[in-house]
């Protein structure tokens, strides 16, 4: 069940990422010649209107296939015939659907059961949070001057800024304060000494609930750029990785705890698990790095700054290169993911 449940949800992220290619593709007059689902074999296919629509045999990734895109024909309705404006466009489409997914997501969940409001309940005694002053009822507002909306971000913060003093800006019975906090290191970690909860979740009116929906993806956002910025610098590791096997895990996983209470909480969970996956998709399909989607808008933005295309040969050898490494990282996570569960 746990499969199907995390197949379905990857369909709908990898369906969206290309319908953004595709719609944009269509709207410059660009011919598709293909949009599937999977990778390998055909499964099933149609053709229609000019593009054959396909269901592939691995159920990972997908593709909208245009013509001329790896610059091979010039022609009427190819890819390379349009001007690098509309190219763009196309290319930055997939991850950008993928964040506007995100968003619609977004406003299910916090339109049912709200944001969890940045709020303190408690503060542990002995530790630096009492010694500066906060105590339970404050809202924080600002971390560092970093705008704080949830709960999540006070303890991301300090798992992204680990043992940095923080200027706490917060809001106590309508008035501003601030509080210098230096985390204190205990068994276990750097500690604030402040107590709260993800699960205390404060429902809004209609205006609220987009812009917290708007702050929820900009939330993911913001920790998928902060974990990648803690792996190149060595703060996690491979084991902290999950690829798709994990992810599958994950959904699993997810799925089971939330049986117990009830429909309803089974689809907020999962749903909030697709939020974290296709804004991921979106932000790792940005990094400028060959064979994604970022790599080929860098290429795009060389050539409009220049005034010309970059050699197409060249071009497509750094995709194919980069393509290759990918696959290779891919199966290192996989093997990773599977080790990681059967021990």
């Amino acid at each position: 069940m746990k499969i199907l449940i995390a197949l379905l949800i990857f369909s709908v992220i990898i369906i969206v990422h290309e319908l953004g290619h595709f719609l944009f593709a269509k709207m410059n007059g660009i011919t598709v010649v293909e949009f599937s689902l999977g990778m390998g074999p055909r499964l099933l296919s149609h053709e229609w209107g000019g593009t054959r629509y396909s269901l592939k045999l691995l159920p990972f990734g997908g593709s909208c296939m245009m013509l001329g895109e790896d610059g091979e024909d010039e022609g009427e309705g190819t890819f390379g015939s349009k001007s690098v404006w509309a190219r763009i466009s196309v290319i930055a489409a997939g991850p950008i659907f993928n964040f506007i997914l995100a968003f619609v997501l977004s406003i299910f969940i916090i339109g049912n059961i709200g944001y969890d409001e940045p709020i303190i309940r408690g503060v542990t005694e002995g530790l630096p949070a009492q010694a500066a002053g906060l105590r339970a009822g404050d809202r924080i507002t600002k971390m560092n001057g970093k705008k704080i909306m949830l709960y999540r971000e006070i303890s991301n913060y300090g798992m992204f800024h680990s043992g940095e003093t923080v200027v706490f800006e917060y809001e106590r019975d309508g008035r501003t304060h601030t509080a210098t906090v230096t985390p204190e290191l205990t068994d276990s970690g750097y500690l604030y000494g402040v107590q709260g909860s993800v699960n205390i979740r404060k429902k809004t009116n209609p205006i609220e609930t987009l812009r917290y929906s708007a702050h929820e993806v900009y939330y993911w956002i913001d920790v998928t750029l902060q974990s990648l910025k803690m792996l190149v610098t060595g703060g996690v590791t491979l084991d902290d990785m999950a690829g798709p096997v994990g992810v599958v895990d994950a959904i699993g996983d997810t799925y089971e705890a939330s049986r117990q209470d009830g429909l309803l909480y089974v689809w907020l969970n999962l749903v909030n698990m697709a939020i974290l996956l296709t804004a991921n998709l979106g932000v790792m399909n940005l990094l400028p790095l060959p064979a994604l989607d970022g790599g080929r808008l860098a290429f795009l933005i060389v050539e409009a700054i220049r005034g010309k295309k970059v050699n197409q040969e060249l071009e497509a050898r750094i995709h194919m290169t980069g393509l290759l490494l990918l696959m290779v990282l891919m199966v290192v996570v996989m093997f990773n993911d599977v080790r990681k569960i059967l021990m």
